[in-house]
């Protein structure tokens, strides 16, 4: 049977350019293709969800898919199909056990591999939820945030809160400018209408004089400045940290809840070209990589 596919699609987000650094993907919920399982022991399912297909050779024996296993595919695929939300409860184990016709420990130890995988969440007293919509990010390549949300047939939005020339000096030492102003933009990208990303960031003007012209809304910073001036290199920190009231509210984020935040300084030849804080609600983003 088909699913309905990809619940959760991959974001990516972050400067992008000839540079490998950072990217950030979602994390998708699992898609399966499985039969479906009747409370006769799920012995159905044994039969008809084989690895190889219907059409592998008779001669080979087929073999049987543990309980536990057609259990959490179950799980998987009313997820991935919408049946079960996000952050919504699913049946008890109890439940689970009459539907299945299997031992308490076999669903135990299917709900228990689903919560480490973070496909459910589990609440002591309460019952077990489907887990909220992640993404992950990896500190390997740097993207661009509008292309990666296209690239899924989503909608990328952009709220320019601030575009202004500025004297701090924390952002002056940053890009290596003995005086002022350098050029600041403060930026709220969201996916679908769902804010995923804080850019906060200072850019060079010798690099960049006409970046206060831009029309951010439009065209993000990150694929202005990399199609005038590709990047050479960069450098970054990723910390775990609490926003403050201010990128909380613009991000929708509950009190109290942790960022993602990462630093990042960029170079174009010998100039700095740009400093830049992205804030990511923790619930929605977890980092990972491959080197």
């Amino acid at each position: 049977m088909q699913t309905s596919g990809e619940r959760a699609t991959r974001l990516r987000t972050g400067e992008s350019g000839q540079s490998k650094h950072t990217v950030y993907y979602p994390r998708t919920t699992h898609e399966v293709d499985v039969n479906t399982i009747t409370n006769t022991n799920a012995q159905t399912a044994d039969t008809q969800d084989r690895p190889d297909g219907p059409d592998r050779n008779p001669e080979t024996p087929a073999k049987a898919m543990p309980a536990y296993e057609q259990i959490k595919r179950y799980v998987i695929r009313r997820i991935s199909e919408g049946d079960w939300k996000p952050g919504g409860l699913i049946p008890s184990e109890t439940e689970l056990v009459k539907e299945f016709g299997v031992a308490r420990m076999t669903v135990s130890r299917a709900l228990r591999e689903l919560t480490t995988e973070r496909v459910l969440t589990r609440v002591q007293g309460s019952g077990t939820f489907v887990a909220p919509q992640r993404y992950e990010s990896t500190v390997l390549e740097i993207r661009n945030i509008a292309d990666e949300i296209a690239a899924r047939g989503h909608r990328h939005s952009a709220r320019v809160l601030t575009l202004e020339p500025s004297d701090d000096p924390q952002a002056l030492e940053a890009l290596g400018l003995a005086s002022g102003p350098a050029f600041h933009s403060c930026i709220v990208h969201s996916e679908e209408g769902e804010p995923i990303q804080y850019e906060d960031r200072y850019v060079n003007p010798k690099v960049f004089p006409d970046y206060l012209q831009q029309d951010f809304t439009v065209e993000t910073p990150n694929h202005y400045m990399v199609r005038l001036a590709p990047i050479q290199r960069a450098e970054f920190r990723i910390y775990a940290q609490k926003p403050d009231a201010y990128v909380r509210r613009h991000l929708m984020m509950d009190i109290g809840e942790p960022c993602l935040q990462l630093w990042r300084r960029t170079w174009v030849g010998d100039d700095v070209a740009t400093s830049v804080q992205l804030w990511h609600p923790a619930s929605r983003f977890h980092l990972a990589g491959n080197v």
